[in-house]
């Protein structure tokens, strides 16, 4: 389905031919209409669908037919990070390039002017305004964001919020809506939780749900079986050995794993930030726009990277541990091969990862092919299935790349900010940020 059958405003159209959008996700086709028609919607879908899209295009297009409309802001979409937040902000600016519809990202940190910024814009009334629960509650109690305007309440990532533990902020938030209201929830997965709160919060919703996608094909896929205590020396030796990658995000479950695998790996000698809650605002972004420009080679990083940061030109995702389900395994090596590129998938696996490592091949479909990294003394297949035994000594191996289901396509995203207006052509671009230090440990978020 093309972008045209829509039947969305000029300022609209040129934004989304500006920004390469030609034909519609899955997702897209099925709940932009029932939006338009303002319908609750229930969208079932994991990150690199384009659902993001699915829900900016209509809000966007009714808001520019209502300039008329009382001064405030009438779309709040709820987030789980702040980094998700900054990039959903910057996906409106890029869609609103040549209509004048104003948004703005509200989220936590310790950065008086970024304070200041956000309450300014809270007092002006952006028509879309982005935030996580934790900040905008602080807004909430101190008397300076009011949400009675609100037309349409969007929770995006609503299975990662409440891992996070935000739903009490999220009823809190949702006591300061007032009438009726379209509400849309997305979410990667539907456990019981959120059931509960789309059923307590839509108003006979239609529902949209697209099975977990597998990788794609472009994404070579492979393992090594390794003993946990040699994980860090076989990526060492990996990354000696391909001086090929020069962008590559290694996952882990824990930001203590993240934090001392950055230190461990930077001792060594490779160039490595790191990411996890841990850090500060400012630290995150340092970290992230040093490794973007390609001034760090590696990131490492907790699953707040595989739900929520697009980052382009990534060559290789490795899982230093397999993820505990088929969607986060889909999720984290969805990183690479983005915008019809190509890209690896490595998953160190030790013996304690064994279960996990089936229902990822179950939902592949085939075994993930298997390689052997060298000096790096493996486990058998007695040890993948629980049963210990001496390692062999073999040496050398290769694996052949799996084949999937048909890629997700890679629509375009802005690369900068601006508000209100249509702007000029020639607009300036940001400057790298400085390499930021690693193992720091700060408040969580």
């Amino acid at each position: 389905m093309n972008f045209s059958e829509f039947g969305f405003t000029q300022g609209l159209t040129e934004g989304l031919e500006a920004m390469g959008y030609q034909e519609a996700t899955p997702i897209q086709a099925a709940a932009i209409p029932m939006i338009q028609a303002g319908h609750d919607l229930i969208g079932c879908a994991q990150t690199g669908t384009g659902k993001t899209a699915a829900f900016l295009l209509p809000i966007l297009d009714r808001l520019c037919r209502a300039q008329d409309a009382k001064p405030g802001t009438r779309a709040l979409i709820i987030v789980p990070t702040r980094e998700l937040a900054v990039q959903i902000d910057q996906q409106v600016e890029g869609l609103a390039y040549f209509i004048n519809v104003t948004s703005k990202a509200v989220y936590g940190g310790n950065d008086g002017k970024q304070w200041d910024a956000q309450r300014n814009a809270l007092d002006l009334g952006a028509d879309i305004l982005v935030a996580t629960p934790g900040r905008l509650i602080q807004f909430l109690q101190l008397g300076m964001a009011t949400l009675g305007s609100i037309e349409t309440l969007v929770l995006d990532e609503a299975d990662r919020m409440l891992d996070m533990g935000f739903f009490p902020d999220i009823e809190r938030i949702l006591k300061e809506l007032h009438g009726r209201k379209q509400t849309l929830l997305f979410s990667a997965t539907m456990p019981p939780e959120v059931k509960r709160l789309a059923e307590k919060i839509l108003h006979q919703p239609e529902m949209i749900s697209l099975a977990v996608s597998k990788p794609a094909e472009r994404i070579k896929q492979q393992k090594t079986l390794l003993g946990a205590s040699s994980k860090i020396p076989a990526l060492v030796e990996f990354f000696a050995q391909r001086s090929d990658v020069k962008s590559a995000i290694i996952f882990a479950e824990k930001k203590t794993t993240v934090r001392e695998l950055a230190i461990q790996l930077h001792r060594r000698g490779l160039q490595v930030v790191s990411i996890h809650s841990d850090l500060e605002q400012g630290e995150r972004e340092q970290a992230l726009q040093a490794f973007k420009a390609h001034e760090k080679r590696i990131l490492v990083a907790t699953d707040i990277v595989a739900r929520g940061i697009d980052i382009e030109d990534v060559d290789l995702v490795v899982n230093f541990n397999v993820p505990q389900t088929a969607e986060a395994y889909v999720h984290r090596v969805g990183r690479t091969a983005r915008a019809a590129q190509s890209g690896e998938a490595l998953t160190l696996v030790s013996a304690d990862d064994a279960e996990a490592l089936r229902q990822v091949e179950a939902h592949l479909g085939a075994p993930i092919p298997s390689i052997t990294l060298e000096r790096v003394t493996p486990y058998t297949n007695d040890d993948h299935r629980g049963k210990r035994s001496t390692p062999p000594q073999r040496r050398g191996g290769g694996g052949s790349q799996g084949h999937h289901a048909s890629p997700q396509r890679h629509q375009g995203k802005p690369s900068d900010h601006h508000h209100g207006k249509p702007r000029p052509a020639n607009r300036p671009s940001h400057k790298k940020a400085n390499t930021p230090s690693h193992g720091t440990t700060k408040r969580s978020e």
